[in-house]
């Protein structure tokens, strides 16, 4: 795709979304600059560093489509590794020239008038751009629990986020509060080192086989003496895993027992063939359909419980003292504290401030709950494409390939609105009400909409906000063309 005539396009955020857009709109002949607050980029996969970090989508699929990389040392690819790859798009397709590392944007204000954003930044700078591109993703703020004393812990405390590489856990007394999808990955990792662990879980997780592989360097060899025999195969495996995350894991999701019974059923079996102790495994048994929460693919978690110098506790935190934690069944003292509760994902609360036509801000928009049509754009806020935005997080696939069809919707909306010789392209309030409407109705039918479903995919007033109401099909189908109903130029 090329434009008769290029925009200055902002992108806001450089992790995998914003490196993303920034390549593709540049390769369609934009003017792009991307800033990022950070002094690196990478996005969750610089911030994150826990011992253990790593995705749980195979790196195959995690992958960009246009940048493969043959040497992933496993199949799910550790973090470090992720934020390598990161670096090495900046490299690979020449964004320093455009990176503005250090300099995160403080506010982005649409002129009316002008048809243009104007975005002003860290650093006190103000600049226009004609569009702008949020890529600040849904998991970037770490949540903390609201337990009371949790100020008057003495020793050394801090969110999984934000881990500490300056505290030794050797034979130390380490609390861990969460048992989720970062503490599956760092709690076997550090139950090596304490003295004793004690892992405090509110409630149990659905957890099914990850079957990691080491991919030898004989196997790299190999990729790399046969680049277009390896780039073949490379395909066909993608595809193949894309269409049984889409075809089979999906069905997990789905309200329907059938839907949901094989998933069950491997979950059961890998509790079961891991976790002898029929006390633990009590304690480890969900009480909730598979699905509700996200799904943990781990290999490690179930054995790490199983040692000696670990132990779960399942009974409620009722405070948290100088000196440890104290549950509904007694007192743990401990040395260090671990919080891994997950992120602040239904307030949707950026760190910049984006106002829009009429002077109405994105924050109070979306102060009954975020909406956006495709998850991309707002009404109301001309020219603003959001990346990984309301209602496109996957429970089953791969983010990356979400973010690949926000992109290319956002080129073809701006190439609309150079062909039609207009300033701004805007979702209609009724075009984003109906796409909304539908979205809700057919997220009624999957299992997030249980009302005895608790997870951070659901705000309190039981809407779910955050994930896409289908397969990965049906969003790419969705988002090829510009519904000239919903969206209209000017």
């Amino acid at each position: 795709m090329e434009s008769v005539m290029s925009k200055r396009v902002a992108v806001i955020g450089a992790g995998m979304g914003g490196l993303c857009a920034a390549i593709k709109a540049r390769e369609a002949g934009h003017d792009v600059t991307v800033f990022e607050h950070a002094d690196s980029v990478g996005g969750t996969w610089r911030a994150n560093r826990y011992p253990g970090v790593a995705c749980d989508v195979p790196a195959i699929l995690y992958q960009f489509s246009f940048a493969p990389n043959p040497n992933w040392s496993h199949n799910y690819a550790r973090g470090a590794q992720i934020h390598d790859y990161t670096k090495g798009l900046v490299e690979q397709f020449g964004l320093s020239e455009v990176l503005r590392l250090n300099e995160g944007v403080t506010s982005a204000t649409w002129d009316e008038a002008a048809g243009e954003w104007n975005v002003e930044t860290e650093r006190g700078t103000s600049e226009r751009f004609d569009a702008i591109v949020p890529a600040l993703g849904q998991l970037s703020r770490p949540c903390f629990p609201d337990i009371p004393g949790v100020e008057n812990f003495a020793g050394p405390k801090w969110h999984a986020a934000a881990w500490d590489d300056s505290v030794d856990l050797t034979g130390k007394r380490v609390g861990v509060i969460g048992s989720a999808a970062s503490a599956v990955q760092f709690i076997p990792e550090i139950a090596k080192q304490a003295g004793h662990l004690v892992v405090f879980q509110r409630t149990p997780n659905w957890v099914v086989p990850r079957n990691d592989q080491h991919v030898t360097d004989e196997t790299k060899a190999l990729m790399a003496t046969n680049v277009d025999v390896a780039m073949k195969l490379g395909a066909a495996q993608r595809a193949m895993i894309f269409d049984n995350a889409d075809n089979f894991f999906w069905q997990a999701f789905k309200w329907t027992p059938e839907g949901r019974a094989a998933y069950t059923r491997t979950a059961l079996d890998h509790l079961e063939a891991q976790v002898p102790d029929l006390e633990l495994r009590a304690k480890l048994t969900p009480d909730y359909p598979i699905g509700c929460k996200r799904i943990l693919i781990t290999d490690d978690f179930y054995p790490a419980l199983m040692r000696d110098n670990v132990t779960l506790e399942t009974a409620g935190i009722t405070g948290i003292e100088a000196n440890g934690v104290r549950s509904a069944d007694g007192f743990h003292e401990l040395d260090v504290l671990i919080f891994a509760t997950g992120f602040e994902t239904t307030q949707w609360d950026w760190s910049m401030s984006v106002t829009g036509e009429g002077g109405r801000t994105l924050k109070d928009t979306w102060r009954e709950g975020p909406e956006a049509y495709l998850g991309i754009m707002v009404a109301g806020f001309p020219n603003m494409f959001i990346l990984y935005g309301p209602n496109t997080n996957l429970g089953h696939n791969s983010i990356s390939f979400m973010i690949e069809q926000q992109v290319g919707y956002m080129l073809r909306t701006l190439e609309l609105v150079e062909d039609s010789q207009a300033k701004a392209a805007a979702v209609s309030e009724d075009g984003q009400r109906r796409f909304n409407e539908r979205i809700q109705q057919l997220l009624s039918n999957t299992v997030w909409a249980d009302p005895h479903c608790r997870s951070w995919y659901k705000a309190a007033n039981g809407r779910v906000y955050q994930n896409w109401a289908g397969d990965c099909a049906s969003y790419a189908e969705m988002t090829a063309t510009v519904d000239r109903e919903a969206v209209l130029v000017r």
